[in-house]
């Protein structure tokens, strides 16, 4: 095979196997850190330094800063962030990003296959699923930098070449040609982590000297730089179509990484000295992997340490850059958290998701008022008409709810238990559809009568108006249940239901008796009787909504997500 052939198919296939081990232990870091997401995100309610202390925690688990980035814009998308905050998130992003490349500044070259076993042996025997997940992590670890050596094999052919070793030397000379090398390799590999190991591996191999890098620390800083650039790329991306809030926090990441370029551009001999100083000695070689992930360090910390006591400058000036207010921000029935590039963080969707459910269950509160006032209220054409514009968006949110928990479902990134709350949690999701659903359903019979110019009998509007309270007081509780874990509550629908079953019926045989003593209209008997059955299987699905309580399904819950630095 042709010797260019073979580094080309050497450097894909390291790079492959890089990127899937760094992705799967992201996968199952996640998985493994559990629940503690939630602790971690928590911090977000506090102020910028405990943002950024969050935005590196969350990046060092998900051990990509275009994740948490992506997570973040979801909030802000959402209403559940405010701007200066989720920049204080992208600040601490960019530190936490870091840590991948001190990582692989380790010499560990002889411990890769015992790793890869003995992560293997942990997931293949175990059957915790949290050793299996930690075993997975030991795995992709050892898969990644078994990618790490193939690629820094291939080089070695290279770091000899006339013509690689001319290309770096100007790229060395010229340093906004390196900012542009780096910034072309990240927007092709969409990971700034995976760019900065190529650059890692390149710059280790000896120069024409043998003993000197063929790259150099001074050349290697502009392609660094240009990496830090080209990751912004992915949060940009992600940001299309959202809240205008959304986007100025993704410039926000560009304009943090764009300006910390430019000004480290100038100082390079400084960071360079600087960094040498600071990293352990020994032959260039030998040491400039670390010399590399110090300078990224450096400058990622560096950078937030400038920011953040900016941050009401950097609010101005994304605010400048996208102006205007979002005009479909306050659309009331649309999904306002659901974001579908969430759904990879299974923690930060379940929260996202236990919002839309709540604010549904409000909707339908007042979906279910709406259909009692088109029934039995004083204006009933009027209240029939808002309850039929309201009820088909209800419907359609419900939908929405439903689809976006079964996509999380199928990612395949939910741990057992947030599989199991995520199952309950499309129950209950269902389980107010069909609520809306049968609000819909009596809703046709109150029109249909209404049309008929038919009316009930004063006596059937009480009872009509005492199902309503029992149905309103059983939905309260329900989502009381879910809400907050309360028992209580969940088996209070479950006492409570009869009540329902005994008034439908009592009501139905003292409809029936007047109809017999000509009170109420014969032609009424199947109306009265469909809308009576309709409110108790209404009060059915309320009873199957606390039963998912009473097996521990709860929505998620995390201190608010706003702080006192939120009107910055």
């Amino acid at each position: 095979m042709n010797e260019s052939v073979q580094v080309i198919f050497g450097l894909v296939g390291g790079l492959a196997l890089f990127l899937y081990g760094m992705n799967s232990m992201s996968d199952a870091l996640q998985k493994a850190a559990g629940e503690r997401m939630r602790s971690i995100l928590s911090f977000l309610t506090r102020n910028p330094i405990m943002g950024a202390m969050a935005g590196a925690l969350v990046t060092a688990v998900l051990q990509s800063s275009s994740a948490t980035t992506v997570m973040v814009i979801g909030f802000v998308s959402a209403g559940l962030m405010s701007l200066p905050q989720a920049i204080s998130v992208i600040f601490g992003a960019n530190v936490g990003t870091t840590m991948t490349a001190q990582l692989l500044a380790f010499k560990i070259s002889d411990y890769i296959y015992p790793i890869i076993f003995i992560g293997f042996i942990m997931n293949f025997v175990s059957k915790k699923e949290k050793i299996k997940n930690i075993g997975l992590v030991v795995f992709s670890f050892g898969l990644l930098f078994e990618g790490i050596e193939i690629m820094g094999s291939v080089m070695k052919p290279l770091a000899s070449s006339p013509f690689f070793t001319n290309l770096m030397g100007t790229v060395a000379e010229i340093p906004v040609l390196g900012v542009l090398l780096g910034l072309v390799m990240t927007l092709v590999v969409q990971s700034s982590s995976a760019t900065i190991a190529v650059l890692q591996n390149f710059a280790s191999q000896a120069g024409p000297d043998g003993v000197s890098s063929v790259i150099g620390l001074a050349g290697a800083i502009p392609i660094l730089l240009g990496d830090n650039i080209g990751t912004t790329i992915t949060a940009l991306l992600a940001s299309i179509s959202q809240s205008k809030n959304a986007k100025r926090t993704a410039v926000a990441h560009s304009v943090f990484n764009l300006t910390g370029s430019i000004v480290f551009l100038f100082m390079i001999p400084v960071l360079t000295a600087f960094v040498q100083f600071i990293s352990p000695k020994g032959p260039e070689v030998e040491v400039i992997s670390r010399q590399i992930a110090n300078a990224h360090t450096i400058f990622n910390i560096g950078c937030t340490l400038v920011w953040l006591p900016l941050l009401p400058v950097m609010v101005k000036i994304v605010k400048f850059i996208v102006r205007g207010n979002d005009q479909n921000e306050n659309q009331a029935y649309q999904p306002q958290f659901l974001d579908e590039k969430v759904i990879s963080q299974p923690v930060a969707a379940m929260y996202l998701v236990s919002r839309e459910l709540e604010r549904g269950a409000d909707l339908e509160a007042e979906m279910l008022k709406l259909a009692q006032e088109a029934l039995v209220g004083e204006d009933r054409q009027a209240a029939q008409k808002q309850f039929s514009e309201f009820s088909s968006v209800v419907v359609r949110l419900q939908t929405s709810i439903s689809l976006y928990l079964t996509k999380m479902l199928s990612s395949g990134n939910l741990t057992e238990r947030q599989s199991e709350q995520t199952a309950g949690l499309l129950s209950v999701a269902n389980d107010m559809g069909r609520i809306a659903e049968r609000c819909m359903e009596i809703s046709q019979v109150t029109g249909k009568m209404q049309e008929d110019g038919k009316t009930i009998s004063t006596e059937a509007v009480g009872e009509l108006n005492h199902c309503f309270k029992i149905l309103q007081s059983l939905f309260e509780q329900a989502m009381l249940a879910v809400r907050n874990g309360d028992w209580a509550a969940a088996q209070k629908v479950g006492r409570n239901k009869n009540k329902m079953r005994k008034a439908q019926k009592k009501f139905n045989k003292a409809h029936l008796e007047r109809v017999k003593k000509q009170v109420c209209d014969p032609s009424l008997i199947s109306d009265f009787t469909a809308i009576l059955y309709g409110l108790d299987r209404i009060a059915d699905n309320c009873v199957g909504i606390a039963e998912e309580a009473l097996d521990h399904v709860v929505f998620a819950q995390m201190k608010e997500l706003h702080s006192e630095y939120e009107t910055v």
